[in-house]
């Protein structure tokens, strides 16, 4: 490749990292709440950013954020960079928001450089991706597709109790224009999707490269408020016949998923199963009493539909047993969704060509955690993900991505736009 590859902005980039930091920390770490506060001001910082640099802004009725940089072509379909601009509580300052501020990077570039790309060229500010606040994920990228899942919409706040009708509403969502299904992105128009985002896991860390390319992203069957009842009793006085056990009922059932998840990976299955959430009630546990309730997570993920459902299958069908046997109940409650997808093999070629063309080392890897690429890919849309090197994993205050890092990221980009769309 010899075309000159403009420069991304990474001075700007900066900057704008810290205006995210500074105005969405709370205590040690970030919290940018869907549809809430937190949210919002990320949202804000960046369409200031938008206007600042002359690109075109709209929003749907979902508020999600669209930065448009023109291209020579306006009348051809169009590629997106977009990410999340939510945290979980207590989150890190770059999940999701390294993929915005990403794009941010390469248009001020591009503007800096008066360099026009063959098509338009839009930033996505996506809401709602996380699951942290409504036990429910890629609202933003679903809504903007006219595919929402309506039920979700009285799904409450884990905080604040409001649904989120209620918060996309405060929000300045149009809640008709969702229920109506109205898209305001059309898989014809888009050319290619591509998602930048800190790796969550210690791949890129361990084996020292800067940045990979995605191939697959697991999709998600998570219960997200799944409960044991049993009865409560002195633990000195009942014998084990006569206990109704149910920390020992759930641990029984999350040994036996343990020992399934060992059986289908030596099979060659792909899978992963989390309990992230294992408690007994505060008010009414106690070191000499045999617990009566339990409430847990389970999370099984895949990047087979048909392994994420038998799994789900399996733990009722377990849990059924296991209840039966130790005279509890489970109730596993209402499992929420994401699909898996798998990424676009021209798109890898091309993320992979421009890495190379810029003397950057990557690799070809899986993710397993969710993105709203996943929306993309199952619309049809071509799509992409480049990973970041990423200390210290995710979710958590202590993410740690270095700026040299995050350049070589905007730079593989950067190539991919100039070179590989043509």
């Amino acid at each position: 490749m010899t075309q000159d590859i403009p420069t991304p902005d990474s001075a700007l980039a900066s900057r704008i990292f810290e205006e995210l930091d500074e105005a969405t920390r709370k205590g040690k770490g970030i919290v940018r709440d869907s549809y809430g506060e937190g949210e919002q001001a990320a949202h804000d910082i960046v369409r200031r950013v938008g206007e600042y640099l002359g690109l075109e802004i709209h929003s749907d009725a979902a508020q999600n954020l669209y930065l448009t940089y023109p291209g020579r072509d306006r009348e051809a379909p169009g590629i997106i960079i977009g990410s999340h601009l939510d945290s979980v509580d207590q989150g890190g300052n770059f999940d999701g928001a390294a993929g915005v501020v990403a794009g941010i990077a390469v248009l001020a570039g591009f503007r800096r450089a008066d360099f026009r790309p063959q098509c338009d060229i839009t930033i996505m500010a996506i809401r709602c991706e996380e699951a942290a606040w409504f036990n429910t994920t890629y609202v933003g990228s679903y809504a903007a597709f006219g595919k929402m899942h309506l039920d979700e919409l009285d799904v409450t706040h884990d905080l604040t109790g409001k649904t989120l009708a209620e918060q996309m509403t405060e929000a300045g969502c149009n809640l008709e224009a969702i229920r109506a299904g109205e898209a305001y992105l059309k898989p014809d128009r888009i050319k290619a999707f591509i998602e930048v985002h800190i790796e969550q896991a210690p791949f890129l860390l361990q084996n020292d490269l800067p940045v990979g390319i995605v191939t697959g992203i697991r999709g998600i069957k998570r219960h997200r408020d799944a409960y044991c009842y049993g009865e409560y009793g002195h633990s000195g006085a009942l014998s084990r016949e006569q206990r109704r056990d149910a920390v020992a009922a759930t641990v029984e059932l999350l040994h036996r998923l343990d020992e399934d998840w060992l059986r289908r990976e030596k099979s060659g299955q792909d899978l992963v199963i989390t309990t992230g959430e294992f408690t007994t009630d505060p008010e009414l546990h106690g070191p000499s009493k045999v617990a009566g309730e339990t409430q847990f997570v389970l999370d099984y993920r895949s990047t087979s539909e048909e392994v994420l459902e038998s799994l789900c299958e399996l733990g009722k069908e377990l849990a059924k047993e296991i209840g039966a046997k130790r005279g509890v109940v489970f109730d596993l409650g209402r499992a929420s969704y994401s699909e898996p997808a798998v990424m676009d093999p021209k798109v890898r070629e091309k993320l992979i060509a421009a890495a190379h063309s810029q003397k950057i080392p990557t690799v070809e890897m899986p993710s397993g955690a969710g993105h709203d690429a996943v929306v993309f890919a199952n619309c049809g849309i071509p799509s992409g993900m480049i990973f970041i090197r990423n200390e210290f994993g995710s979710h958590n205050p202590d993410e740690a991505m270095d700026m040299a890092d995050f350049t070589a990221a905007c730079r593989v980009l950067c190539a991919y736009l100039v070179t590989g769309v043509v």
